[in-house]
This record gives C-alpha cells, sequence and structure tokens, in this order.
C-alpha cells in the first residue's frame, strides 16, 4: 500500500520517473504481486534552492505502513534508487526515503 510520492525539479519528465519508481517497489517484493496497492504521484516544482547552484533532483518518498524491518525498508529504498538511475539524469540529485505511516492510525475508504 506504499504512498510513492515524487518530488522533482520541473525540468525533469515526471512520466519518465514515476513508472522507475513503480518497478522498484514491486521488486521489493513487499507489496501486492499484482501491484495494485502501489500508488505514485509527482510534483515538480519551478521554485527551490540546491545549495549555491541550481540543479535538477528527484526526491522519492515511500509512506508504507509499519510492520517492516530496517532491512525491508533498506532494500526497498536501493531498488527504487537503482531504477532512477537508469534515467541517465546528468547533475541530478536523487534521493530516496522510506516513512512509517502508523497502522493504528491509518484509514483507508474505496467509494
Amino acid at each position: 500500500m506504499p504512498h510513492c510520492i515524487v518530488e522533482h525539479s520541473a525540468s525533469l519528465n515526471g512520466d519518465l520517473i514515476l513508472p522507475q519508481v513503480f518497478s522498484g517497489a514491486m521488486k521489493s517484493q513487499l507489496f501486492e504481486a499484482d501491484g495494485s496497492d502501489i500508488k505514485v504521484r509527482a510534483v515538480a516544482y519551478q521554485s527551490y534552492f540546491t545549495g549555491q547552484v541550481k540543479s535538477d533532483f528527484v526526491h522519492v518518498v515511500l509512506k508504507i505502513l509499519s510492520g517492516r524491518t530496517p532491512e525491508q525498508k533498506k532494500e526497498l529504498s536501493n531498488l527504487v534508487l537503482v531504477n532512477l538511475q537508469k534515467l541517465e539524469f546528468q547533475g541530478c540529485s536523487l534521493t530516496v526515503e522510506v516513512v512509517d505511516i502508523d497502522r493504528a492510525s491509518y484509514s483507508k475508504l474505496i467509494a
């Protein structure tokens, strides 16, 4: 049930990034085998700073239900990062983080 939120500089094509994130999440085998529970969305930023020089970036936040081991979360993060590297963006910062969603307080409704 991960929510994969991709933040990236607007000069990059989010439509190229999203499939790579999805594929990396699938390879982790932590979610439904058909990928039906993986949600991936992107937000492109026009205005941002990246230190002293404005450069491209991709930052992925993988929000997953709590209960996974640190090793599983590290593997998930690494798989998504490896897939992002396939895009061969030049001079681009690629970062991935995994954030736990508290199972006790999470609510979901499909209407």
